[in-house]
């Protein structure tokens, strides 16, 4: 089995990949896009995808893209981030004067960012890619903000580890496959959705009180700008409901009866880790990674 990952070898994602998926062949993709099109052409059976992150938020673009292909969530899973500072072998912290990074890694690390004066920080499309620069380029004076592993993979040096401005910094990944992929045999517990509301008073009201009158749990509300049609939006929402549950099911035909769209995005068997234990985790992964 294939699972295709927005990345480097080295980034977070490849490392939520393996957890996923252990023993699964992994494929590289340079964009969010590239591993929505590797999935549904069949190149690959699944993609991962980072959706958001406890310091830096939500990734949108993949909330995007998840309505604009035909695919659906078939699982979820959430993994520590531990940025590192990695350069070439023999550099000292006092001698970079340019980091490279991911946005959303930077973002993560702006405490410590702020506390290296003069410093020049550069956005990258990849934290793996931002050591894969240095190495490929052999940039002297330079360092990323990536994992140990990418540190490992490009031959490079760690000279600071934990500089994310939070200890408890974790990140979100889903697992998409085709819409025509069998389903999996094991109970779901969580399911995601999209809709739209009409924009008068007490829409959201009526639409989150289908879900509170069952009292299923609600884990996440995010909305987002329909494009082409300003100040209109799209509520994506996570039920901790499986699809067997039949409350499920009426939630969301009742749901259905004044919500002009409404699309189920996937239920699934959720992975993700109780707070406890996800704060504690020992696997370095994270965003966009």
């Amino acid at each position: 089995m294939v699972v295709a990952f927005q990345g480097e070898p080295g980034a977070y994602s490849e490392a939520a990949a393996q957890r996923f998926a252990p023993g699964a062949d992994v494929l590289p993709c340079p964009s969010f896009e590239e591993v929505f099109r590797t999935v549904e052409t069949g190149t690959a059976a699944l993609g991962v995808l980072p959706i958001e992150n406890s310091i830096g938020g939500t990734i949108h673009r993949n909330y995007d893209l998840l309505l604009e292909h035909a695919l659906r969530i078939v699982g979820d899973l959430e993994l520590r981030v531990v940025h590192s500072l990695i350069a070439l072998p023999g550099t000292a912290i006092d001698e970079i004067k340019t980091i490279y990074s991911h946005p959303q890694a930077l973002a993560q690390c702006d405490k410590y960012l702020r506390s290296l004066p003069g410093v020049e920080v550069v956005a990258t499309y990849d934290t793996a890619g931002s050591a894969k620069l240095i190495k490929d380029r052999q940039l002297k004076g330079a360092a990323a903000i990536a994992s140990e592993r990418a540190a490992a993979v490009f031959e490079l040096a760690v000279l600071e580890s934990g500089i994310q401005d939070f200890s408890d910094n974790i990140t979100r990944f889903l697992v998409v496959a085709p819409a025509s992929a069998a389903a999996d045999p094991q109970p779901t517990n969580k399911t995601t959705v999209v809709f739209t509301l009409a924009n008068e008073a007490g829409a959201l009201f009526r639409a989150l009180s289908v879900f509170a009158l069952r009292g299923i749990h609600l884990t996440k509300l995010e909305s987002r700008p329909i494009p082409g049609r300003p100040w209109e939006y799209l509520f994506y929402l996570d039920l901790a409901v499986g699809a067997e549950d039949p409350r499920c099911d009426r939630a969301l035909a009742h749901l259905a009866e004044f919500a002009p769209m409404l699309r189920n995005l996937g239920s699934y068997a959720s992975t993700l880790l109780p707070r406890s234990t996800a704060a504690a985790s020992t696997v370095a992964a994270g965003d966009r990674a």
